[in-house]
C-alpha cells in the first residue's frame, strides 16, 4: 500500500511514494527478536524478512548459502561435455556479449578453464557488423579455427537456427543465458538459463556472468577442483550483477556481497586497472561499478570493439592492465564526448519544438548521431523530460533505435503495436532496441505517440520518488546508522533506502554551491542538527530560507571531509507549505 504526495520543481513535478505496512504484529515481532527499531524491522519487512533465520541470512551472507549448481536443468550435460572436450584435446571457444555482463562473463570462464587446459579461445562479436547474440560469423571463425565445442554467454537461448548451422559444421554448443526463452529451446548440448519452464533451480535472478561461475563451481565440484579457485572471479561477478541491474536478492545477494569483498582488498588486475583510473580511494559499491568501472568497460564495445574489455579483464600483470586500461580509458573519454554532443543537441531539438514538448512521447533522430551512444542518450532524455523515449539515428542503410520508459509503463507492448513499421526489435518493458527502413521514421513517430498517449496514464508521467518510510531525525542514530548500513549491498529490490520527514526547519541560513546545489543545515524540534546536500535543489533556497517548516525525503550518508566524518543528509525532494 503506498500514500502519495506530488511536490512541483522548477523542471518537473515529482511524486512521493510511501510504502505503509498495515501487519504491525509482523513487525513488531521482527523488531523484538532481532532487538532493533520499528523502522529497521519495517525496512526489512518490507524486503520480505520476517523471521529471525531470514534476517540473518540478510545481514550475514555466506557462500555455503549458494545453491548446488547441479540442481540447474542442463548442467550434468554441460560438465560431461566439457570433460568429454578436454578428454579429447578439442578446441573450446567461449563466446559472449558485448556488453559488461557478456566480457566479464567471457573473462571469468575463459580464465577459469584456461588455468586447466590451454586450447580454449574466446569471441565477442561485433555491435555494428553483427550485431547482438550469436552470430553466423562467429560460428564460420569457430569452423575456420577447428574449433568443436562453444561456450556462449548472455546470448544463446532463442538462437535456434544459429546453433543447427553450428551442428551443420560439427560444432556443439553449451548456452548459458539469463534472459527468457522463446517458444522453442536451442537444441545445443546444454542450454542453462533459470528462466526455463522446465528449470527447478531455486533461484532465477543470476546474471550472464553469474551463470558462468555456477558453471565453473560446477566443474570444479565434479573435477576435484578447489572452491577457492572459482571464488578468485567473484569481482567480476559483482561488477555484472550491478552493471547488468540484476535484482540483489538471494543468490545475487550473497555473489554481490563477497565479490565486492574482493574487488576491494583483492581485484583481478584489470579491474584494479579500472580502480586506479576512476580515482577513486574509498571503498567500492554497488552503484560505484555502476557509474565508474560498468561504463569503461562498457565503452570498448560501444565505441570500438569489446574485445579491448576483456583483454583488461584476463590481463596477467600489472603491465598488461595498465596497457589495456589505457586503451579502455581512452575509448571512455570518447564515450562521454558522443554523449554530452548528442544529449546536447538532442535537447535542443526537443526545447525548440513546442509539438514535441507537448507529446507523451519522445522520439528524435539525426542520422550522424553515433549508434553506441544512443542508449544512454535515450535515458538521459527520460530523466529530463519523464516520457517514454526512442533515441534514432542511421546505421547499415538502416535506421537503429535505443529505447526507455518510464515507471509502470510497457515499452514492448507499445512497440508490438508499431511492429509493422519495424525489420526487428527486443527487449523488455524498460528498455528495447530496434530497427526500421529510413522511409517508415515518420510513420513511426506518428505511431508510437498515438500508442503512447492511448495508453499511458497521467500518474505514470510523473516521476516518483518511493519513500521508505517517514521516521523523526531523532531517529537517526549513530546504532541506527550502523544497522542501516549492513542493508548493503544496494541495488535492484533492495534500493538505498528514501526516508521522509515532516516539518523540519532551516538551522542557520542555506546557501547554493556548485552548479545550483542546495546546503543547508536542518533540525526538527529538539532533534539533533543535520547537515544536507540536495543536488539540482538551489531553486528551493528562498524557501527554505524563510524560517517556516518544510518537508524533506532523503538518503543517509556518511560525509568525510579530511579526517572528520559526520552523517549527512543527501535530500532528494523538498515539499514547502
Amino acid at each position: 500500500m503506498y500514500i502519495y504526495w506530488v511536490t512541483q520543481c522548477k523542471y518537473m513535478e515529482k511524486r512521493w511514494a510511501e510504502h505503509l505496512i498495515t501487519n504491525f504484529e509482523a513487525v513488531d515481532k521482527l523488531a523484538q527478536e532481532l532487538n532493533i527499531s520499528d523502522i529497521l524491522a519495517h525496512m526489512l519487512y518490507n524486503r520480505g524478512i520476517t523471521s529471525f533465520s531470514e534476517a540473518k541470512a540478510f545481514f550475514r551472507p555466506e557462500l555455503q548459502h549458494l545453491h548446488d549448481p547441479f540442481l540447474m536443468n542442463g548442467m550434468e550435460e554441460a560438465v560431461a561435455r566439457i570433460e568429454e572436450a578436454i578428454r579429447e584435446n578439442e578446441n573450446i571457444l567461449v563466446y559472449g556479449d558485448y556488453d559488461v555482463d557478456g566480457t566479464t562473463s567471457v573473462a571469468l570462464v575463459y580464465s577459469f578453464f584456461k588455468e586447466i587446459y590451454p586450447n580454449i579461445s574466446y569471441y565477442i562479436p561485433d555491435r555494428y557488423i553483427e550485431g547482438y547474440g550469436i552470430s553466423s560469423q562467429g560460428i564460420d571463425f569457430a569452423a575456420d579455427n577447428d574449433v568443436s565445442l562453444i561456450i556462449a554467454l548472455d546470448c544463446g537461448i532463442k538462437a535456434v537456427d544459429k546453433v543447427e548451422y553450428a551442428k551443420s559444421k560439427g560444432i556443439d554448443f553449451i548456452i548459458c543465458d539469463h534472459h527468457l526463452p522463446g517458444e522453442e529451446i536451442p537444441a545445443a548440448v546444454a542450454v542453462l538459463d533459470p528462466k526455463r519452464l522446465d528449470c527447478n533451480y531455486p533461484y532465477k535472478e543470476l546474471s550472464g556472468c553469474g551463470l558462468g561461475f555456477k558453471l565453473a563451481q560446477a566443474y570444479a565440484e565434479k573435477n576435484d577442483v578447489p572452491f577457492e579457485k572459482v571464488c578468485e572471479y567473484l569481482d567480476l561477478v559483482a561488477v555484472s550483477i550491478a552493471s547488468d541491474i540484476v535484482p540483489i536478492t538471494g543468490e545475487n545477494r550473497v555473489l554481490a556481497y563477497y565479490g565486492l569483498q574482493k574487488l576491494n582488498n583483492n581485484p583481478c588486475n584489470g579491474l584494479k586497472a579500472l580502480i586506479e583510473l576512476s580515482g577513486k580511494t574509498d571503498r567500492f559499491t554497488i552503484s560505484d561499478i555502476v557509474f565508474s568501472i560498468g561504463p569503461r568497460i562498457n565503452a570498448a564495445g560501444r565505441i570500438d570493439d569489446a574485445k579491448h574489455s576483456v583483454r583488461l579483464l584476463i590481463a596477467s600483470s600489472t603491465q598488461l592492465a595498465e596497457d589495456a586500461g589505457f586503451i579502455i580509458n581512452l575509448k571512455n573519454t570518447e564515450r562521454k564526448e558522443y554523449d554530452t554532443n548528442i544529449t546536447e543537441q538532442a535537447l535542443n531539438m526537443i526545447g525548440s519544438s513546442p509539438e514535441m514538448i507537448g507529446r507523451k512521447s519522445t522520439v528524435v533522430y539525426d542520422k550522424n548521431w553515433h549508434k553506441g551512444v544512443i542508449g544512454i542518450v535515450a535515458s538521459r532524455l527520460t530523466e529530463k523530460y519523464y516520457k517514454p523515449t526512442v533515441v534514432l539515428t542511421d546505421s547499415n542503410g538502416h535506421v537503429a533505435g535505443s529505447a526507455r520508459s518510464v515507471l509502470g509503463y510497457d515499452l514492448y507492448e507499445a512497440l508490438c503495436e508499431c511492429s509493422d513499421l519495424l525489420e526487428q526489435f527486443g527487449g523488455h518493458k524498460y528498455a528495447a532496441g530496434l530497427t526500421m527502413k529510413p522511409e517508415n521514421v515518420n510513420k513511426f513517430i506518428e505511431r508510437f505517440e498515438t500508442v503512447v498517449a492511448s495508453s499511458i496514464t497521467e500518474e505514470m508521467l510523473v516521476q516518483q520518488i518511493s519513500v521508505e518510510k517517514c521516521i523523526g531525525l531523532s531517529d537517526i542514530t549513530p546504532k541506527f546508522f550502523r544497522i542501516l548500513n549492513q542493508f548493503a549491498p544496494f541495488g535492484p529490490q533492495n534500493m538505498v533506502p528514501i526516508f521522509m520527514t515532516r516539518e523540519v526547519y532551516s538551522y542557520g541560513y542555506g546557501s547554493i554551491v556548485g552548479n545550483n546545489h542546495l546546503k543547508m543545515s536542518v533540525r526538527q524540534k529538539d532533534s539533533s542538527v543535520f547537515e544536507c546536500i540536495g543536488f539540482g535543489l538551489g531553486d528551493y533556497l528562498e524557501q527554505i530560507n524563510r524560517g517556516t517548516p518544510f518537508d524533506i525525503c532523503y538518503t543517509i550518508e556518511e560525509n568525510v571531509w579530511k579526517d572528520r566524518r559526520s552523517i549527512q543528509l543527501n535530500i532528494k525532494g523538498i515539499k514547502t507549505y
